[in-house]
């Protein structure tokens, strides 16, 4: 991968060869945080592009690595294909990240990616919570500083990071403080621990728009906000928005069935999203979050 090239172009030419020049661009929806776009080159390639402004280069760098993360686990494995990323870099409009355009289709079997992301909680493991480095969940940092214990990841650098945004917001409330506190004192009781002691890679940001059918019909990944935790995690927000396949979660049930009670644990992991979306998107996302910290608290 080409890492920090001064534009599109500049990076085109250095990966395809001097003679290689970007030929038509075609705008595509790439979501609430950048622009997005299909590349056509001179020689009839397509790559995938995406942009925002130039301060954010190191968002697209993470990215990339988390790419990177989940193909090398599907590189040995039956996990969900990724995008490859081609390279990534800033100039005086942009930052932008370049990667291996896929061609959507629809899906064939959603029992197969629901075994597919099994596959992947399964060999990506670590011996700690967290990541190698930080990334971001959309415009949000997302602090991955390894831990040792899943419940003091999943309270300080989940839940209690976006408390803390939130609160500098005008969210909340020193009641609410008081819930916050109780709730991750909590966690031990309320959610299990990673299996085996070894917490499984995931996408961290899996909702109904981050992920696709490949034309062969697999679903493959994509935007991901990668660490290391339990894989309830991802399969809780599998279900905060829904846009997933039938069968998808029966799939992933039959190749590694999630612990009893997982339905009632759904909204603490959501917890976090929910957060999140108040802290880009605004207060009505409020109303969602305050139901849970009274629920759990």
């Amino acid at each position: 991968m080409l890492d920090n090239a001064a534009s599109p172009a500049d990076a085109v030419r250095q990966i395809y060869g001097s003679g290689t020049s970007i030929e038509s661009r075609r705008s595509v929806s790439g979501g609430d945080i950048n622009q997005a776009a299909l590349l056509t080159l001179s020689g009839g390639t397509k790559v995938f592009l995406k942009e925002n402004r130039p301060a954010l280069a190191p968002m697209f760098a993470a990215e990339a690595a988390g790419l990177d993360a989940l193909a090398e686990v599907g590189s040995r494995s039956g996990a969900p294909p990724v995008p490859r990323p081609l390279a990534w870099g800033s100039g005086e409009q942009s930052s932008f990240l370049m990667m291996e355009a896929v061609e959507a289709s629809r899906p064939t079997d959603g029992a197969a990616f629901g075994r597919a992301l099994a596959e992947l909680h399964r060999e990506g493991r670590s011996g700690k919570c967290g990541f190698d480095s930080d990334n971001w969940i959309g415009s949000t940092p997302q602090r991955n500083t390894p831990t040792p214990s899943w419940y003091d990841f999943f309270a300080e650098h989940r839940l209690l990071f976006q408390w803390e945004l939130a609160r500098s917001g005008g969210y909340g409330s020193g009641a609410a403080d008081r819930q916050m506190q109780s709730l991750c004192s909590r966690l031990p009781e309320l959610i299990p621990d990673v299996d085996g002691g070894n917490p499984s890679l995931l996408h961290g940001d899996l909702w109904g728009g981050n992920w696709m059918a490949g034309a062969d019909g697999r679903a493959w990944l994509i935007d991901p906000a990668v660490y290391y935790g339990h894989r309830e995690a991802d399969l809780a927000m599998t279900r905060l928005f829904g846009g997933f396949p039938t069968g998808f979660h029966r799939g992933y049930q039959e190749s590694w069935p999630l612990d009893t009670g997982f339905d009632d644990r759904v909204d603490i992991y959501n917890l976090y999203h929910l957060l999140n979306h108040l802290n880009l998107f605004g207060s009505s996302y409020w109303g969602g979050a305050a139901r849970i910290l009274g629920k759990y608290s």
